[in-house]
């Protein structure tokens, strides 16, 4: 038997349970429930399952949902086993409401949404990135939900007049301390999704990209001015000061210690 590959962690995201990433060659999962919504990404091989009765199969193309408190089990459905990555979603992500139009209809073959759920599973790998965990997950469930309430064809809502620039002004106030999406939603009355959308329209970048590079607008001065780069990652935000290289590294392709021995 094939010694399964298993990476499973728990991000500090709001509504994410937990976050698999499992490669398996024979093994078998018996009939069994969650209690959080599955979204399933195939990276390699196929999967057969049987949901609630009725036998499906999740392909490396489509995105599977599996609902929550459903039985279903899952095996290879080839010899060399099938490699995974899931995202338990909480049920205040997806309601409950949402159960059996996913028992009837599990499998989206939706290149945007399989592109999302990739870059959500990029995001959750890392510390530090909640504001864009956030971002990529309203937009990845505004979708799921669509598809299985069948408006994934509809236009998206009409703009709130002024509501991107509330957001940008709530993001210059928290460079330091950051702003968790749902707040930002509950303050200014927008579903989280929507307001996502709503700045990229507006700005040309999605709401963490910009308080990013506010943060190292910030970095940049202090590391400038003699700070060294682990007191500069924490003051202006970051995790630690590898989250800062790395963001450093993306924008400017250096290193803070080397940007301050620049001057």
């Amino acid at each position: 038997m094939g010694r399964p590959e298993i990476a499973a962690w728990k991000p500090d995201v709001s509504g994410v349970v937990e976050v698999l990433h499992a490669r398996f060659t024979d093994h078998a999962y018996p009939a069994h429930t969650h209690d959080a919504w599955t979204l399933l990404l195939v990276d390699d091989g196929a999967i057969t399952y049987d949901l609630e009765r009725h036998h499906h199969g999740a392909l490396r193309p489509a995105v599977t949902v599996l609902p929550p408190h459903v039985p279903h089990d899952g095996r290879a459905a080839t010899p060399d086993g099938f490699r995974k990555r899931v995202v338990y979603l909480d049920t205040s992500v997806l309601g409950e409401d949402l159960v059996g139009a996913a028992v009837d209809r599990p499998g989206l073959p939706d290149p945007v949404l399989r592109r999302r759920v990739h870059q959500l599973h990029g995001v959750l790998e890392h510390a530090g990135e909640e504001l864009e965990a956030e971002s990529r997950l309203a937009l990845v469930a505004d979708r799921v939900r669509a598809h299985l309430l069948r408006r994934a064809g509809e236009p998206p809502p009409r703009g709130v007049p002024g509501l991107a620039a509330r957001l940008r002004d709530l993001l210059d106030e928290r460079v330091r301390d950051g702003l968790a999406l749902d707040e930002a939603a509950a303050l200014l009355h927008a579903h989280p999704a929507h307001l996502v959308r709503a700045f990229t329209a507006e700005f040309g970048i999605p709401p963490h990209r910009y308080l990013t590079g506010r943060r190292l607008d910030a970095a940049r001065r202090l590391l400038l001015a003699g700070q060294r780069p682990a007191e500069v990652a924490t003051e202006v935000g970051f995790y630690d000061q590898s989250h800062l290289t790395r963001h450093f590294a993306r924008l400017l392709g250096t290193s803070p210690a080397r940007y301050a021995r620049s001057r």
